[in-house]
């Protein structure tokens, strides 16, 4: 089939990979301009675009798609559908209309819940145990379109945001694969969402990631889990932000929510439900990542401490 790709970071490589492994012909590949990167702000092609390039593909990289230049390109490529995944602007009706068998758009939820920009961390947030992806015709509204298929998995009690979509994006390639290739042979009726049954995952901001200590342990390990690797899950302790890496729920403790009811071979500490989080790696404010027994070496703190 003769496809154009929409996609930007990394997540998105692994489904441009299996559709060209699949044989489809790619005539172009739609990614975000290039971006600053670093300290020293330099203008590099996000991963898509690499990946294209070296597969000899064109790239287009508009600053907008709404002013009819993305369009005329579209017309010229001439493609029978258009695949999305994590492309990062919103597609206008008359480039969703233009394709024969529409856009289609690989989502890293199980629609309708969590739509929005950041499904695959605020599930973990949320304490999901399951997600997976979705395949769905792309509307003009925010993931709300018809869905096509549906791929399920378990989450690790244990497994971080990053370490998700790095399967997830495996999942989503297969799955997208699976899809183009029964819309071809007219084999998958498309099924309207529940919109009452819809939830939202909004666009994460580092604010939100601080921890609230009078939270329970659970709550707060899987905000540890979601917001790795980034925005990163933090604290304030004695005026310094601590970014926590990796935690786990500890034991039953006595201790105002954020107190320190252990400095020993690891930071403990107390949460709102009565039950510790022991905090495994840490990174102090201009610090590297190291595990939190190391960081009390360096800088004693007395149980009773309160953080947040």
């Amino acid at each position: 089939m003769r496809i154009v790709f929409m996609g930007t970071p990394d997540y998105s490589v692994k489904t441009l990979e299996a559709i060209l492994q699949a044989g489809h012909n790619v005539v172009g590949v739609f990614a975000q301009p290039d971006k600053p990167v670093g300290r020293k702000h330099i203008l590099t092609p996000p991963p898509v675009k690499v990946f294209a390039e070296s597969h000899s593909i064109p790239v287009f990289q508009p600053d907008t798609l709404r002013d009819g230049k993305a369009l005329e390109t579209l017309k010229q490529l001439s493609p029978e559908i258009i695949v999305v995944v994590a492309y990062g602007k919103i597609l206008p009706k008359e480039i969703l209309e233009l394709p024969k068998y529409g856009c289609i758009n690989g989502h890293a939820s199980l629609l309708p819940k969590y739509r929005g920009a950041s499904p695959i961390q605020w599930c973990i947030v949320c304490g999901e145990t399951k997600t997976g992806v979705t395949t769905q015709i792309m509307g003009e509204g925010i993931d709300t379109g018809d869905i096509l298929e549906m791929a399920e998995t378990d989450i690790g009690d244990e497994e971080t945001a990053e370490q998700l979509f790095e399967r997830l994006s495996v999942i989503s390639a297969d799955l997208m694969v699976s899809t183009v290739e029964k819309l071809s042979k007219g084999e998958i009726t498309p099924k309207p969402q529940n919109h009452e049954k819809a939830t939202y995952a909004p666009i994460l901001k580092k604010e939100m990631a601080q921890l609230d200590f009078n939270k329970s342990a659970k709550e707060l390990h899987n905000a540890v889990r979601g917001y790795y690797s980034w925005p990163c899950a933090f604290f304030f302790m004695n005026g310094k932000r601590i970014k926590v890496i990796e935690s786990r729920i500890g034991e039953n403790c006595n201790g105002v929510p954020g107190a320190v009811v252990g400095n020993k071979d690891e930071l403990v500490i107390a949460c709102g439900d009565g039950v510790s989080l022991r905090l495994l790696t840490v990174q102090p404010e201009g610090s590297k990542p190291m595990n939190s027994g190391q960081m009390l070496k360096g800088h004693a703190v007395e149980i009773g401490t309160v953080v947040g």
